[in-house]
């Protein structure tokens, strides 16, 4: 098993991967987005990704970020979405990807690194507290769809 920086060629896989973890976050009608805008999105720089790759079954996980910025804190790198299919969960992939997202954090010399997790999701809150990380109380999300 090896992590390495995705390609143009693994966004059908990463597609598939937020498609599973919608169904997971009990949301797969807000899924839109297409393997159309991946791609277009991907080839212009809006984000970039990590893949765990195993030799037998392909890839098994994968982490997507861009690059933003804290008027707060400074640089920062957001983790939009991070996941492991579920016939690999456990097995240590979760660790190995967020690490490298942590390093590409560091090596893009961000101050923190953010992300979304929901307040029911307790085995990611587990994994997340486990790594040391502030899960933040009070912030309300807000939005607005155009």
């Amino acid at each position: 098993m090896q992590i390495r920086q995705a390609t143009r060629e693994d966004l059908p896989a990463i597609h598939s991967l937020v498609e599973e973890l919608a169904i997971y976050e009990k949301e797969p009608a807000a899924f839109v987005a297409t393997l159309e805008e991946y791609q277009r999105d991907f080839d212009s720089g809006w984000f970039e990704a990590i893949v765990a790759e195993s030799e037998e079954v392909g890839i098994i996980g994968m982490a997507v970020y861009y690059e933003t910025f804290s008027t707060w804190k400074g640089r920062m790198l957001y983790l939009e979405d991070f996941v492991v299919t579920v016939s690999h969960r456990k097995s240590g992939v979760g660790q190995l990807l967020f690490d490298r997202v942590l390093e590409i954090g560091r090596q893009k010399s961000c101050r923190l690194v953010k992300w979304q997790v929901l307040d029911w999701n307790e085995p990611a809150l587990r994994f997340y507290r486990k790594n040391k990380a502030e899960i933040e109380a009070g912030w309300w999300n807000g939005k607005v769809y155009l």
